[in-house]
């Protein structure tokens, strides 16, 4: 798996974009039991910290410990350093697995057997993530060629499952029908900036180049950001879920 997000950790934990709220009981639902939950390449916790809320023990996992400092506490919830494809949990552990927005730098193979050998028969995998985001107003159309002209060629190529909307990500499971979900903030100009910060193709150019490509968009931005302080950043949702070990 590889380590994109250390350097940048605590802009991470501050401007990454939450799921939303309904997504959680709807993956709940197809639990059996809500006594152990894992999440894997966990980053700064915020889905370990809504399982927590509501399984009995959390373990959460990530191969970044700069990640993990700026993460989420909670009593029940057990941070620990290890790679998702090889880990030291017991087998038949766990009554849900899941990985937010992490799946893609994971070598697959290694990961699924991981899966199979940590879950409890019945248990359920959870794969989550957010695909591009949009912007409303004229704000898109910079921000999309700012995204596939000026930091595409720095994306790693495993940024082809997200443009997919995971679609294309090896799943060797049956998958359940899941519901459709989409996230939508109120954001200022900063928060943009902030969102955009954390992109690893950012940084790929920062460290090629010498200078960073967000600051050389921002008078665009304001260009097209009008009188309202806020814009409306949509983000669709994306979701597949499978039971393991049936």
């Amino acid at each position: 798996m590889k380590d994109n997000f250390s350097k940048n950790s605590a802009d991470y934990a501050a401007f990454r974009p939450e799921y939303p709220a309904a997504v959680y009981p709807y993956i709940f639902s197809f639990c059996n039991d809500k006594t152990a939950a894992w999440d894997c390449g966990t980053g700064n916790g915020q889905v370990a910290k809504v399982l927590a809320e509501n399984f009995t023990t959390v373990v959460a996992t990530d191969i970044s410990a700069n990640q993990i400092e700026n993460a989420v506490t909670k009593d029940n919830l057990h941070y620990s350093i290890q790679p998702a494809e090889q880990t030291d949990f017991d087998a038949a552990s766990f009554d849900l697995i899941t990985v937010a927005q992490a799946i893609h730098w994971f070598d697959f193979e290694a990961f699924y057997a991981e899966v199979r050998r940590t879950s409890k028969k019945e248990g359920v995998l959870a794969v989550l993530g957010y695909g591009v985001f949009s912007m409303e107003g004229d704000t898109n159309a910079i921000l999309q060629h700012f995204y596939k002209d000026i930091i595409g060629p720095y994306w790693d190529a495993e940024r082809k499952y997200i443009d997919d909307n995971y679609t294309t990500i090896p799943f060797p499971f049956e998958d359940l029908n899941t519901r459709t979900f989409e996230n939508t903030y109120s954001w200022s100009i900063e928060d943009l900036v902030g969102y955009l910060s954390t992109w690893s193709a950012v940084q790929h150019y920062k460290t090629k180049n010498g200078k960073d490509p967000v600051a050389l968009l921002f008078d665009d931005l304001q260009k097209t950001w009008g009188p309202n302080p806020k814009k409306k950043a949509n983000f669709p949702i994306l979701l597949r879920i499978a039971k393991i070990n049936q």
